[in-house]
């Protein structure tokens, strides 16, 4: 009872830390309105974001494989939500990306350290993976409906309101931290490694999930303007595909875990990227409300395999699990940010359906370098050292 209620503890805490990386993207549409920032210049938020936490997250992961730093989790969600709460504050655009790029360092803090822990307390179930992914999915896709309430009818100055949930998720850290407390062995005992790092594959990994990211991260920020252009200029169009992006990666994650109880995760994963070019055809070429439905498949496409990546860094990286997760959970996740600008400066020249165009490729990419993975030797779970809590 105690290992679960701490996996749904952290999942909701992931959740409250997600959010932020959902607003960024929620919030372009109030940049630009607000500021009439062109595509390429409302992009550079993204990149702001992403730029940082590109470069802090393997630094955080590698920190984590060599100390257990469970501080990390409520000091880096209060850091990502007063980064997002600023942003608004301002009119400055320089001081607009310092204060989300300070969001991107607390969301990069967050998951190399949460990530060691939830595989700690699981002792490497995909289930329990996938529910904790399922948290950050649900937090992006409450992003949007936050970011509307809170400025939708106002104007940005109302963002300090969206530091609720990093309160709320500094809360939660408080039990995680007290059982972790009375659990020293699984504080600080490493899960069991059972071969050599395959580094090989990692790369190969590392690569498909750049491309998954790349795909998403140009779709969450610009998917808003697309639904509205395609929608006759509707907002609400905006906001439900931005939800609808989000939302079906929370069933994603879990057919995932579901899926790799079953059959092999690199199998899964590649079925599913299959999915996912077929999906983001149909959200840049299909006309009309069909626009939604391939909205949601794409999402769910592109998350079957996200929890399955996490755990196969992992594998593949038995020795620094930390650094594993904090690329396929973060690193690799944040570089798709970088590509946004030139997405919206293809947008500026173009038009934003051609500058979204090249996103169907990825996923076949992805597919590609999934078809040269091996799956990896399962660990076998171990009970973690009870001689040690003895008194």
């Amino acid at each position: 009872m105690r290992r679960n209620t701490t996996i749904s503890l952290l999942s909701v805490g992931h959740a409250c830390v997600d959010i932020y990386q959902g607003a960024v993207a929620a919030l372009i549409p109030f940049f630009v309105a607000d500021r009439h920032y062109s595509y390429a210049v409302a992009s550079g938020i993204v990149l702001a974001a992403s730029l940082l936490s590109s470069v802090a997250q393997p630094v955080f992961g590698a920190l984590t494989d060599r100390w257990a730093m469970p501080w990390l989790l409520p000091v880096s969600t209060l850091l990502s939500g007063i980064g997002i709460a600023l942003s608004g504050l301002s009119g400055s655009y320089g001081l607009t990306l310092v204060f989300v790029a300070i969001s991107g360092i607390g969301v990069a803090a967050y998951h190399p350290e949460s990530a060691r822990v939830a595989r700690l307390v699981s002792q490497g179930s995909h289930s329990a993976m996938s529910w904790f992914s399922l948290g950050g999915n649900i937090g992006f896709a409450l992003a949007p409906i936050m970011v509307s309430v809170a400025i939708g009818h106002g104007t940005l100055s109302w963002t300090p309101v969206l530091v609720l949930p990093a309160l709320a998720g500094v809360a939660l850290c408080v039990p995680v931290l007290q059982m972790l407390s009375r659990s020293q062995a699984s504080a600080s005992t490493s899960t069991p490694v059972t071969g050599p790092d395959d580094m090989p594959s990692f790369v190969k990994l590392s690569l498909a999930v750049v491309f998954r990211s790349i795909v998403f991260t140009g779709l969450s920020t610009f998917i808003s303007l697309y639904a509205q252009q395609r929608m006759h200029g509707s907002t609400t169009a905006g906001t439900a595909a931005l939800f609808l992006l989000f939302l079906g990666g929370a069933v994603g994650s879990v057919l995932g875990g579901s899926l790799a109880n079953r059959y092999e995760r690199v199998r899964v994963s590649r079925w599913s990227y299959l999915v996912s070019i077929v999906a983001v055809a149909g959200v840049i070429c299909t006309p009309g409300p069909a626009l939604f439905f391939f909205v949601a498949l794409t999402s769910a496409g592109l998350y079957v395999p996200f929890s399955l990546q996490v755990t196969l860094g992992q594998d593949y990286l038995p020795s620094r699990i930390g650094t594993a997760s904090g690329v396929t959970l973060g690193l690799t996740v944040s570089i798709g940010g970088l590509i946004s600008p030139l997405i919206g400066r293809l947008a500026d020249t173009t038009s934003l359906q051609t500058a979204l165009t090249p996103l169907i490729a990825m996923p076949a990419l992805s597919w590609l370098l999934f078809r040269a993975l091996p799956e990896p030797a399962v660990p076998k779970p171990q009970p973690a050292v009870p001689a040690q809590q003895d008194a």
